[in-house]
């Protein structure tokens, strides 16, 4: 009984630290986001919709408790922690497309594209993937003396978002729908398509706060552990979830004829999967040095969660 009443109080402090946390987050989105003004202001507007849509905010988060981790105090990271929120929506608003997978509803609301119209949700992911990028140089502006670890962050973004990362991910896995791909292959979609940018989130946080290369190199490793687990609970939870609680259409994998870890291993295997990289990537991260129990829980409760 004790041991059930110590797990139930560790999971409520941690949702109330979650919760705390992303709010947070919440407030930076809303300040680094351009004023709705001029000719041009229905895309400022449906930038806002998009990114303000809601969501684990789990990238912007993995970045703050990773600089955090590190020793991070300061400011610096916030324009990071926007930009690389601006660019997963842009990814999600494109991926939700007519040309793409199609989807109505994202986040348990109507996708940028049925509210705007297709031409205007291509172009609300083109300008946030390009404001992520005017955001992040902010950072030069607001701390100067910080340039070297500040370009340094921007080339790991810049370099995890394109088609050596999450683009070149998202190719493979759009030339691939509809045929059966190997084990090999749906690694390589995962790893850029989803690990990339979990990969671009922790790294900047931990070069932001001024972790050695090696160090940074291990962080990429977790990251990759986090995406790769995420990845494939995405794949389970498509077919045992429910649009109600995801907040987006469930069996679009099937719908799209999408090869996933569920399909080429069976839902138990695939199950153990998520947890043996989940175990890997909170073995490594007590390899670090400095403190943050808040991260290794949110690793944790990645392992079993249910959207």
């Amino acid at each position: 009984m004790s041991c059930r009443n110590e797990k139930k109080d560790w999971e409520v402090e941690f949702e109330r630290e979650r919760q705390e946390k992303t709010a947070g987050i919440e407030e930076i989105l809303r300040a680094y986001l351009p004023e709705k003004q001029g000719q041009q202001r229905l895309i400022m507007e449906a930038m806002e919709y998009s990114l303000l849509a809601g969501g684990k905010r789990l990238r912007p988060m993995l970045m703050q408790e990773t600089y955090a981790l590190f020793g991070g105090r300061e400011k610096v990271v916030e324009p990071f922690m926007a930009a690389i929120e601006m660019i997963h929506t842009y990814s999600l608003v494109h991926d939700d497309l007519p040309a793409m997978d199609n989807d109505d509803y994202r986040r348990g609301r109507r996708t940028t594209h049925v509210v705007y119209g297709e031409d205007m949700g291509i172009l609300a992911g083109d300008a946030l993937l390009n404001y992520a990028f005017e955001t992040a140089t902010l950072a030069f502006e607001q701390y100067p003396d910080r340039a070297l670890l500040i370009g340094k962050a921007l080339r790991i973004l810049a370099v995890k978002a394109g088609i050596y990362g999450m683009i070149g991910g998202q190719v493979v896995d759009v030339k691939e729908t509809g045929h059966a791909v190997s084990r090999e292959v749906l690694d390589f979609i995962y790893e850029l398509k989803t690990g990339a940018l979990i990969e671009s989130s922790m790294m900047i946080g931990a070069v932001l706060a001024g972790a050695s290369d090696a160090e940074v190199e291990k962080v990429e490793k977790i990251a990759s552990a986090v995406g790769f687990a995420f990845q494939v609970q995405d794949d389970i939870l498509d077919v045992t979830g429910t649009s109600d609680v995801l907040g987006k259409p469930v069996h679009s994998d099937e719908k799209n004829e999408k090869s996933t870890y569920v399909t080429l291993t069976g839902l138990a295997e695939a199950s153990r999967i998520v947890e043996d990289a989940s175990r890997e990537a909170i073995r490594l991260l007590a390899e670090l040095p400095g403190d943050n129990p808040y991260l290794s829980r949110l690793l944790e409760k990645l392992i079993h969660r249910e959207k």
